[in-house]
């Protein structure tokens, strides 16, 4: 007879694993951006040599667990119930958004948007819920199950990214908490990746540089 212990050694190898490959992946990105696009600017653009093991380390990884791009979240099926779940979280961050920074500034900068950066912001924002969503997520689910746990756990990685800026820690862990929670119910990649991109631009548009610190992480946070 198979005792229980010998039953559930898979299962807590599996949970290990998942948490392991959380791990690395997040540390990748501190690399990139403590070190990388803090002390090595004038190398920046060797911030791709960590981004591109991290990356490489996901798709090998997706191989291994038979998850497709359909699974991670690309898809087109799901968009509509998706965004429909995203709409008024959406609204309701954006609209806080808006008011505090007109309670700081007053009315919200149009020329903001001028900036060329921000035409890379709705790409930039579907590669950052692929990793957050297509990859941590789901290994957070298979350490911690569907629910509260592995969503809390999801958007805490995500506020760690954003040290040591703290107002951006506080807006990615909300986020995150959000993204993480309806990932969990419809896996739409792109209705995330909207979601983030509208935030995004509210926080370019209505809060003054000196709260957000111009949305610097890292030891760029710093000067």
């Amino acid at each position: 007879m198979i005792d229980k212990q010998q039953q559930s050694d898979p299962a807590i190898g599996a949970r290990t694993l998942a948490i392991a490959e959380i791990i690395s992946v997040a540390l990748s990105c501190l690399i990139a951006e403590w070190v990388f696009l803090s002390f090595l600017s004038q190398y920046r653009w060797l911030v791709i040599v960590p981004l591109l093991l991290a990356v490489s380390f996901m798709v090998l990884s997706h191989k291994a667990y038979k998850e497709s791009l359909h699974d991670l979240g690309f898809r087109s099926d799901n968009f509509l119930s998706a965004l429909r779940l995203l709409v008024v979280p959406t609204l309701i961050a954006v609209a806080i958004i808006f008011l505090v920074g007109w309670y700081l500034t007053g009315p919200p900068s149009v020329p903001r948007l001028l900036r060329p950066r921000l035409l890379f912001l709705p790409a930039w924002a579907l590669f950052q819920q692929y990793a957050l969503q297509g990859y941590i997520n789901r290994r957070a689910q298979t350490a911690l199950g569907t629910g509260g746990g592995s969503i809390l756990l999801v958007a805490t990685v995500f506020a760690i990214l954003h040290l040591p800026n703290p107002v951006l820690a506080a807006l990615t862990l909300f986020g995150g908490l959000i993204w993480a929670a309806i990932y969990q119910r419809e896996a739409n990649l792109f209705a995330l990746a909207a979601s983030h991109t509208v935030a995004s631009i509210s926080l370019a548009m209505a809060l003054p540089l000196n709260v957000i610190n111009g949305l610097r992480v890292g030891f760029k946070y710093f000067g």
